[in-house]
């Protein structure tokens, strides 16, 4: 089996927010079958770019949100390299072979990307920030029911937190 895992922030980090469930997950799949994992690391400040549409839909103060600068000196680019690396070491020490890339593009246009040149059994997105807006998930434009348009079933999302939609649990 060949996973894609979709992250922003550091593996064990994700897995302590979302109770070990990506981690135990794919050693679960490891025990049954060894398995292929590939990091896709997205390299991001984290803040949230809005549609237009929503900009403009969004006039009131508490609806509209504004891209907001990294820490001066802080580099993205090597974050996300270091995160790779570091999920990358961790998933081959549960015995599933294990590789990396980074990609600068936003969630939807990278996993896009990655799926067109290679084949995936699982695209696991596990991910620390909501993704989407309160709007753009009501709408179904939200990054998930966007790739879930695409890939179905294939399709893995782990509990955002309590209270969210059970579209974005990971099935068994």
């Amino acid at each position: 089996m060949r996973y894609l895992l979709v992250l922003d922030m550091d593996l064990l980090a994700v897995d302590e927010k979302f109770d070990l469930e990506p981690v135990s997950y794919l050693l679960a799949r490891q025990e049954q079958e060894p398995c292929e994992v590939v990091v896709l690391s997205l390299v991001g400040t984290r803040q949230a770019r809005l549609p237009a549409w929503e900009l403009l839909l969004g006039t009131s103060s508490n609806i509209t949100k504004f891209p907001v600068a990294p820490r001066p000196g802080y580099d993205i680019s090597a974050a996300a390299e270091h995160r790779k690396n570091l999920a990358v070491r961790h998933l081959r020490v549960i015995g599933c072979q294990a590789s990396g890339i980074i990609s600068a593009e936003e969630l939807v246009k990278a996993v896009r990307s990655e799926t067109r040149v290679r084949d995936y059994d699982k695209v696991i997105l596990a991910t620390g920030g909501q993704p989407g807006t309160w709007l753009a998930r009501v709408l179904r434009r939200d990054p998930v029911h966007r790739l879930r348009s695409r890939l179905g079933q294939q399709l893995i999302v782990f509990p955002l937190g309590p209270g969210m939609p059970p579209y974005q649990r990971a099935p068994a």
